[in-house]
């Protein structure tokens, strides 16, 4: 089994730190995706799409897709939890994973995409899109806020893949523009609990 993986990208990371949850430890390989190798024959072989991650079984199997790769290893390691132990539990982490991904990840990177120099030549960037998103994506941030003022984290009571999520989100708005406002009391005092963790720098 091997987990082909992207140093800096937000989704490769989503899976690294579920893994250090769950204490697994498997064998990676770096794509560079400067120099292109995710477009190469090799690796769209493993996943067209080009995206990172993917992880490989020894069967020649691959899996695509950060969040189907953590639910895989859910499955195999239970302990600790990180997607819930009953049906309410896994709705209620689910619907906010969901949420995390749609109003806090996409908008972080859709100002990444459509702001950055980085992306000019790479990407069509479509700027009026990026500042539409820009305030949007403040608007989020005040709603999550408020959301976090009487409970530790995303989903409740517990350290969640919904946490995961957003705060890999948070780490690539912090690195491209997209901080957090230092009035929204609650929702730091939750990243700079979750970017304390140990397994936050896998």
């Amino acid at each position: 089994m091997k987990l082909y993986d992207l140093k800096n990208g937000l989704n490769p990371r989503r899976v690294r730190i579920f893994l250090a949850e769950k204490g697994i430890s498997i064998p990676s390989e770096f794509v560079d995706m400067i120099k292109g190798e995710n477009k190469g024959e090799r690796y769209l072989a493993l996943n067209p799409m080009g995206t990172m991650p993917v992880l490989e079984f020894d069967d020649g199997t691959h899996l695509a897709e950060s969040i189907a790769i953590c639910r895989y290893f859910e499955e195999l390691h239970p302990e600790p939890s990180l997607f819930g132990r009953t049906t309410l539990e896994r709705a209620r982490i689910e619907m906010w994973n969901r949420r995390m991904e749609l109003e806090i990840q996409l908008p972080i990177q859709d100002v990444f995409v459509h702001l950055n120099p980085f992306w000019a030549g790479r990407r069509e960037q479509v700027p009026e899109y990026g500042r539409v998103r820009q305030a949007q994506l403040l608007e989020r941030m005040a709603w999550l806020n408020r959301e976090l003022a009487d409970r530790p984290y995303i989903a409740g009571e517990h350290y969640t893949v919904a946490d995961i999520t957003a705060q890999c989100a948070f780490v690539m708005g912090k690195g491209t523009g997209s901080t957090i406002p230092a009035d929204l009391s609650d929702l730091n005092r939750w990243f700079e609990s979750v970017i304390s963790r140990p397994t936050a720098r896998a």
